[in-house]
């Protein structure tokens, strides 16, 4: 699956999974009211991390698009031949 593929949703849900995971490694407490499932997560709270997610991918792409053009020669600077 590439980048362009991933849905800014399911990159929101799969984060809040990993975030929920996570929390005991690093002292949270799991009886935090963070604590819940994707679909507990209230709706304005839920759009505004899909908000983040799609402003990530957007990041990222960027970068890449960025990354792959510095190896070619700008408009009329390339030169030919061996």
């Amino acid at each position: 699956m590439s980048i362009q593929e991933v849905l800014p949703e399911q990159l929101a849900e799969l984060l809040h999974h990993y975030q929920q995971a996570l929390a005991p490694d690093f002292g949270c407490d799991s009886s935090e009211p963070t604590a819940e499932s994707w679909s507990d997560v209230p709706l304005q709270e839920r759009n505004r991390m899909v908000a983040a997610a799609r402003l990530a991918l957007l990041g990222v792409e960027s970068r890449d698009r960025q990354e792959s053009r510095r190896y070619f020669a700008k408009p009329g600077e390339a030169e030919w031949g061996c």
